[in-house]
This record gives C-alpha cells, sequence and structure tokens, in this order.
C-alpha cells in the first residue's frame, strides 16, 4: 500500500493524540530515520563496527598505536596521528578493502534479512517498532495501541471475543441482482459469466432451505419445485416451474423462480412477483389457519413465511429500481414491523440504500441507531452509512491545509474516527469509491470485511457519497492513513475482532476470474527494509569492483580519505 498523499499526512497530523484518541500522527521518513539510528538501529550499527574493528584489530595494528599514543606528548601527538594517518592509508594493501567491504556487505546483508523476515512475521519493521515502542514515550509521545484496563476498548474486545462468529462465514447479498434482467443482459453484452459456480451453489441451497419443507410430498408442484432448485441448468428449473404451475396455477415459489431467471426486464419481474405475492398470500393465510395442529404444519408455516418475505421485499427491489422509492420504502417497513425476528435477511440494508437515495439523512440515522450495536453482526454498509453521515456535516468546507494549521474541530475529529472504524472493518471498500478499481457486478453471496462486500457496498452506495460534496474528498485525505495505522490484522484489531486469514480464499470463489482480487491486510515494505536492502547491494557491489579491480579502488579509497 503506498504512503497517501500530502494532504492525507496533513489531515491525519493535524488531529493530536490529547485531541483524538486513536489518532497518531504518522512520522515522514527523516523522522523515521532519526529515530530508528538513535534507537536499536543505532545499536546495531555499533555492535557491528566494534566486531569489524575486533575483526581488522591485526592488519589495523591498534595494540601498537594506543602504546604509541600514550607516549607521546601532548604537543607532538596531533602531528604525529597525522603522520601514522598517513602511513597507514599508504600501507594498506588491496586485500585489506576487499575484507572491509565484504565484511560490511555480510553484516548489511544479515541486518536485511532480519529486517524482511521479522516484516513477513508481524507486518513492520523491527528497527521501526522498537524505535517507535520505546523511543516515543521516552520523548512525550503517547503509544495509542496500549489501552488502559477497564478501557472501551479492551470491553469491546472481551464482548468481541466472546462471540462464536466464524471467520468466513458466507452472507447472502441483500441487494443481490436479478439474474435474468441484469446477471443475464451482463452475459449478453460482454460475454463474461458475473457469477461463479460457487456462488450459485450457494443460492441453491438457500433456496432449498427458505422454499422447501418436509410436506412438499403433499402437494405434487411442490415435490416439482423441490427437484427445480437442485437443477444445476437454467432452462431445466425454468421448464420444472412451469411444470408445477400446470399442476398448481397458484405455486408462489415457480412463479418466484420465473422472475428471478426468466425475465429479461424488472418490469417482467415485477409483474411476476406480484403474481406470485397474491398466490404466497393465499398459502400463507392457509398455513396461519393449521400452523398448531402438528409440528409438520409449523415447519410448512416458516416455509410459507420465508417465500411471503421473499416476494415481498423483491417487490421493494423492483419498486426502487423502477423509481417508486417511497413504495419500495414503505414496503421494507412494513416487513420489518410485521416479521422482526428476520433480521438475517438484513432487510434493513435495503431500507438503508433507499433512504439515502430519498436524502433522507434522519431517517437514516434512526435505522443505524437501531442497527449499529456492538452485539450484532456488523457490515459495511452500516460503517460506511455512519461515516458518510458524519462527513456530510464537515465536507463541504473540510480544507486539509486549514486542519493542518488550527487543528480539526470536534465535528472534522468525529468525521475521521467514522471513517477509520470502517476502513478497520472493510478496508477494501475506499479504492472502489474512489475510483481506483474498476467495479463489477456484485455476488449474490458477500464475504464480510471482504472484496465481495466491497464491491456490493460501493455499486449501490457510490453515487450516495459522490452526491455530498467533499466526501469523496475528505475520505480520500484520510483513508490510507487510517490503514496504516491498523494493527496488524491477522493478530489483533482495535475496534472489530480481528481481520479473518481466510477471507482471499473465499473471495475468490464468490468472484469472477477476470476481477482482480482485492488481497488485504497488505502493509507497505518499511523504509529500513528499502534502507538496510540499498545498504546491502551498495557494499557488495564495492566489495565485487575492490575484489576485481584493488588497485584503482585503493586509489579511490585513498582520495576519499
Amino acid at each position: 500500500m503506498a504512503d497517501g498523499d500530502g494532504l492525507g499526512e496533513a489531515a491525519i497530523a493535524a488531529a493530536s493524540p490529547a485531541s483524538a484518541p486513536g489518532l497518531s500522527p504518522s512520522l515522514g521518513w527523516r523522522e523515521r530515520l532519526r529515530a530508528g539510528l538513535a534507537g536499536t538501529g543505532a545499536s546495531l550499527w555499533f555492535v557491528a563496527g566494534l566486531g569489524l574493528l575486533y575483526a581488522l584489530r591485526v592488519p589495523l595494528r591498534l595494540c601498537e598505536n594506543l602504546a604509541a599514543e600514550s607516549l607521546c606528548g601532548l604537543k607532538t601527538q596531533r602531528h604525529l596521528r597525522h603522520l601514522r594517518v598517513t602511513v597507514f592509508l599508504n600501507s594498506l594493501t588491496p586485500k585489506f578493502y576487499v575484507a572491509l567491504t565484504g565484511t560490511s556487505s555480510l553484516i548489511s546483508g544479515l541486518i536485511f534479512i532480519f529486517e524482511w523476515w521479522y516484516f513477513h512475521k508481524h507486518g513492520t519493521s523491527f528497527i521501526e517498532q522498537v524505535s517507535v515502542s520505546h523511543l516515543r514515550p521516552l520523548m512525550g509521545g503517547t503509544e495509542s495501541s496500549i489501552s488502559e484496563p477497564g478501557s472501551p476498548s479492551n470491553n469491546r474486545e472481551s464482548e468481541t471475543s466472546r462471540q462464536n462468529l466464524s471467520e468466513c462465514k458466507v452472507w447472502r447479498n441483500p441487494l443481490n441482482l436479478f439474474r435474468g434482467a441484469e446477471y443475464r443482459r451482463y452475459t449478453w453484452v460482454t460475454g463474461k459469466e458475473p457469477l461463479t459456480y460457487y456462488d450459485m451453489n450457494l443460492s441453491a441451497q438457500d433456496h432449498q432451505t427458505f422454499f422447501t419443507c418436509d410436506t412438499d410430498f403433499l402437494r405434487p408442484s411442490d415435490t416439482v419445485m423441490q427437484k427445480a432448485w437442485r437443477e444445476r441448468n437454467p432452462p431445466a428449473r425454468i421448464k420444472a416451474a412451469y411444470q408445477a404451475l400446470e399442476l398448481n396455477n397458484d405455486c408462489a415459489t415457480a412463479y418466484v423462480l420465473l422472475a428471478e431467471e426468466e425475465a429479461t426486464t424488472i418490469v417482467d419481474a415485477e409483474r411476476l412477483f406480484k403474481q406470485a405475492l397474491k398466490a404466497g398470500e393465499t398459502i400463507y393465510r392457509r398455513s396461519q389457519q393449521c400452523q398448531h395442529q402438528s409440528p409438520q404444519h409449523e415447519a410448512q408455516l416458516r416455509r410459507d413465511t420465508n417465500v411471503l418475505v421473499y416476494i415481498k421485499r423483491r417487490l421493494a427491489m423492483c419498486a426502487r429500481k423502477l423509481g417508486r422509492i417511497r413504495e419500495a420504502v414503505k414496503i421494507m417497513r412494513d416487513l420489518m414491523k410485521e416479521f422482526p425476528p428476520l433480521t438475517m435477511l438484513n432487510i434493513h440494508e435495503n431500507l438503508l440504500e433507499s433512504l439515502l437515495e430519498l436524502q433522507a439523512y434522519a431517517d437514516v440515522q434512526a435505522v443505524l441507531a437501531k442497527y449499529d450495536d456492538i452485539s450484532l453482526p456488523k457490515s459495511a454498509a452500516i460503517c460506511y452509512t455512519a461515516a458518510l453521515l458524519k462527513t456530510r456535516t464537515v465536507s463541504d468546507k473540510f480544507s486539509p491545509e486549514t486542519a493542518s494549521r488550527r487543528g480539526l474541530s470536534t465535528a472534522e475529529i468525529n468525521a475521521v474516527e467514522a471513517i477509520h472504524r470502517a476502513v478497520e472493518f472493510n478496508p477494501h471498500v475506499p479504492k472502489y469509491l474512489l475510483e481506483m478499481k474498476s467495479l463489477i457486478l456484485p455476488p449474490e453471496h458477500i464475504l464480510k470485511r471482504g472484496d465481495s462486500e466491497a464491491i456490493a457496498y460501493a455499486f449501490f452506495h457510490l453515487q450516495h457519497w459522490k452526491r455530498i460534496e467533499g466526501a469523496l474528498h475528505l475520505l480520500q485525505c484520510t483513508w490510507e492513513g487510517t490503514f496504516r495505522m491498523i494493527p496488524y490484522p491477522l493478530e489483533k484489531g482495535h475496534l472489530f475482532y480481528p481481520y479473518p486469514s481466510c477471507t482471499e480464499t473465499a473471495d475468490r470463489e464468490l468472484l469472477p476470474s477476470f476481477h482482480h482480487v482485492s488481497v488485504y491486510p497488505k502493509k507497505e515494505i518499511p523504509f529500513f527494509i528499502h534502507f538496510t536492502a540499498g545498504l546491502c547491494s551498495s557494499t557488495a557491489m564495492i566489495a565485487f569492483l575492490t575484489h576485481q579491480f584493488p588497485e584503482i579502488m585503493g586509489v579511490f579509497a585513498k582520495a576519499w580519505c
């Protein structure tokens, strides 16, 4: 990850640790070099210098020189020292220069190898880590990553440690597109398949879970649809849906399948979903009357409830896509009131997107206040929408130059902290919002905190960020500095549970092969790795030249001294 530009550094540096907990100013390369050389780096070089002097004590004749130095008077000491240095340089052989440069190359190479190993294991430079951790507190700095016992961050860590969540649990995308009207249209235009087999297989499992039950054998149409959901070939599924309608013209799930896969426009999909709604409501009322008769009837009611909720939700999405946004909001609100236990469907994320389109920011804040809770699984939609609302209050007047002079105001600190929180949850999103990476159609399933979730969020919410003046500018000024300050995600997290290490594998299965999957966490290579690599390479080159051309290099060395 490349460093942020000057605007990002100014915005981050403007927030002092005292005024904004969790924000620590990033050090420039000069400060890093000074701190590193003043700390462990200086110690390493000192030890290396002592070892070099010990190895060369015989050719340098140090003991004789020190004895001669003690016998000289103060008046002739300077003259003798100058004479001795001149004689010493003239008596050096080419082997000395080869040994000197070779030893220096070996020591710098060992330091480089150790730095590179430490970086791959811990995600940071050893020299920089020790310098920042141990020298900055002595010089008056604060260590923001260390929290006191009983602090809110520790409470959050203990709370999240008790959550038995699977690291790479795949969730159904709340805003997934229609296969026939949108995904297939993309295939017609580009010749590329936007959905992977793994993604479609997960959808087939979802359909079998939501739309089937143990009593399907009692209704022939449901028996046919049970086989239809297992079909891999789309034409075979569509054919089975028509067979189910021939057996029962009120088979709601058959209309659902046709609306999802056969309809080529949103208008056609909405028409079929309305037919499904009419049939689904009839079946749902009939199941309600028989729900307490047996466990089988209760299972059938659960299945019919799932079908009804799914139909209404997709009708709301059709209305949203056709521009009838208030109608879509009403359907979603009614669903959330009528079926509150079905929070796993994440209907509130559909509601958030529709309210943002209406620019009803007060209503958006009310939804966030209800669902942005530590006990609920977070999502990019919740975290970034919260950041967008706080950014909206300051983005139109935000200036990095002004903020660097006067410091961040309270509202600006809140906005920056909200961006920090969102980036820590899912660091893939900013590149899509800032259009640094191309968007593709979102998959039908997403991995939270993964690239698939970032695509799904940015695909629908990019327009909302663009609508608010200065919001993307503030995000651009802060997100890269934020990413650098995230603790190494494979080990710990500030606000959320550790970043899952298996996101890359799951995202590669969910996203099409033509998409370049974002792989995080990626840490920039620290300065000291570049420094030691350059030092090792340069000394190795000098050693090689000295070995090949000893006389010429000896002349250069004497001239330089």
